[in-house]
This record gives C-alpha cells, structure tokens and sequence, in this order.
C-alpha cells in the first residue's frame, strides 16, 4: 500500500449541486455544495446499463473533501470502496458522497430552523439531482445510505421517514440511545462553560476569534452547540439547550425534542417503514467512547421488536472505539450492493 493516491479502476465524478433549500439557511452556510458521484468500472463502456446507487454521508465536523484524506497504513473510502467493486466483491453500484456541512460543524442531516432543510436536501434535491444525470436505477429498493457516528444516525433515520427512496442502511456507531451517547457529556458541557459563566454564545464568540480547537472543551461544546441547533431549536432559530448550564439539570421539555430523535424511540413509529427494507447493517466497537455499541445493541433489540425480519439485519460488535473504524465501510458496502442488486 502507498501512502499516496492510487488510481481507480471506475472514476469519481466531482460536481458542484445548487440547492435552493439551503438558499438562506439561517447559519449563512454555501448553497452551492460540492458533490462526488464514483461511477463503477464498466460504466462509461456500457452505456445501456444502469446502476444501484449507495449514498454516503459523514459525521460530525466531517466535509465531502475529507474523504480524501489518508491515514497511516490505510487508504481513504474512495479508494477501498473502489476496490471493492474491482475485485468484483459486489455487484457494480454508483456511490454519492454528499456534503451536508455547516458552520457549527455539521446538520445531523434533519430539517432544523437553527441550521437549515439538510433532510430535504438530501432526499429532495440530491437524490432527483443524481437521478437525472447518471444511469441510477430509481427505485428504492435499488438506493441505500450509509454513514458513521453523525453520519451513522443520518443513515439510520433517513430510510425512516423516506422508505420511497431508500431501501436499505448501513450505520457505524451511529448516534443512538441518547441517555448514555448523549446525557454523560453535559457534564463535561458544563464545567468547560464554567469559563463562559455558563453562556454558550460566549464560548462560541471564544471559538470564533482563535485557531480552532486549541482549548480542551472546544470539540465537547462545538458537538453541544451544534446537535441542539439542529434537534432543539425554537421556529425563529433560537437554539434551546437541552440542561442548565449552571447545575446540568435536565430541562424535560427541551430533552424530549433530542430524545424524539433517538433511533432506538423512533423505530416503533417508522415500523412499517423499517420492515419494508431489504438490508440493515449495524455495528460499533465494544471500546466506544460514546457507548455507540450499547446504542447498536439497543436498536437492535428495537428492531426485532418491530417486527423487521431477522435474515435482512446484519448486526456485528467489534473490538474498537469510535475511531479508527474506516476498515468497516467498505465491508458494509460491498454487503449493502448485494442486498440492492438481488
């Protein structure tokens, strides 16, 4: 392996989408968002043939360019994913990497008034933009979605609310079982606001004015910040925060906008939707910080509950923490092409 790109036996396709949803998103964000569509090996030779497609999304802080970036002794997605489908492991698919980005690092990919429409961006816009121009196969038992952590949880709920478009899901540690993922960090939120008197708008002015992530709560407050601008924001865009930043006192009412978001809660309301899927692939390392493992298990247990067939999950826990789990994707791609190709 080289620590260098490779070349691709397909080729990825590197576009710009204009969105007009995300035009006046209330964090004066790009409309315009790069996009990447890879076309499998065969396709430009081919030109009667159409494709499954796959849809990637990232987690927190994480931006469509930083796919390509490389790690020590490991190859960036694009490259593995590549592979995958040049070794003939799956059937050949077209997988789009989208980018849903924003100033507080990220949209947890929901429709919110405090971030913008990155729900309906992606399956209203994305979607219609990819089928129109490449050879997809439109149905949505022939599209899946895929993502880790933030991106885990987009690809969790995004086949719930629109099982019209999507058909199958492949989630690592996705965000889930918000009382251990979520309730052990607002401590943490509150000491780090200590030094803001427990105002998170001056700790985000803080950030604002100095290199990033050079003070120890900058990541913790920055995930705060962000998730509660997406799941607890008021109609005109004020951002509610989910505890007292003074005693770390849960606020009940403001708590139960996050938790109407937990997929473990969601599942029994979107059963229909999840027992109409032809693949769900789930896992999370056993070490992970965020207990993502716990999480997996529980939406599991959801899962079964509901009434989704057994033979269409594909449940795996693997020695890990959250980081360092990249090996996975392409082992959920190639498994999420064969369940769409069948």
């Amino acid at each position: 392996m080289l620590p260098w790109s490779a070349d691709l036996a397909g080729r990825v396709d590197e576009q710009v989408i204009t969105s007009e949803l995300l035009k006046g998103n209330p964090l004066g964000d790009p409309h315009e968002r790069p996009i990447w569509v890879y076309l499998p090996p065969g396709y430009d030779t081919e030109p009667g043939r159409r494709y499954p497609s796959v849809y990637v999304i990232q987690g927190y802080t994480g931006f469509v360019t930083t796919w390509r970036n490389r790690s020590p002794y490991r190859q960036p997605f694009p490259e593995t994913a590549d592979a995958v489908f040049a070794r003939g492991e799956a059937p050949p698919a077209i997988v789009v990497y989208v980018d849903a980005w924003t100033a507080y690092g990220g949209s947890q990919f929901v429709d919110s008034p405090g971030t913008g429409q990155y729900h309906s961006y992606l399956c209203d816009e994305v979607v219609p933009w990819v089928d129109a121009r490449y050879r997809t196969e439109g149905q949505p038992g022939r599209r899946a979605i895929m993502g880790k952590s933030s991106g885990g949880f987009g690809a969790m709920i995004t086949p719930m609310l629109r099982p019209d478009l999507f058909g199958a899901l492949a989630t690592h540690a996705g965000d889930s079982l918000y009382e251990l993922c979520y309730v052990p960090e607002f401590g943490k939120d509150v000491r780090h606001l200590r030094d803001y008197d427990g105002d998170i708008w001056r700790w985000w002015a803080d950030f604002q004015s100095r290199t990033s992530f050079t003070k120890d709560g900058d990541h913790d407050l920055l995930a705060l910040l962000g998730v509660a601008a997406c799941f607890s924001a008021d109609p005109d865009g004020t951002v509610q925060l989910p505890f007292d930043t003074r005693t770390g006192v849960l606020r009940p009412d403001v708590w139960q906008r996050w938790l109407d978001w937990d997929p473990v809660r969601m599942i029994p309301r979107y059963a229909d939707a999840l027992r109409s899927l032809r693949g769900i692939w789930i896992d999370a390392g056993t070490r992970d910080e965020w207990f993502l493992d716990i999480g997996a298990q529980a939406v599991h247990d959801a899962l079964g509950k509901a009434g989704v067939p057994a033979e269409v999950i594909r449940f795996e826990l693997i020695k890990a923490g959250h980081m360092g789990i990249d090996y996975r994707y392409p082992l959920s791609l190639a498994w999420l092409c064969q369940r769409i190709s069948a």
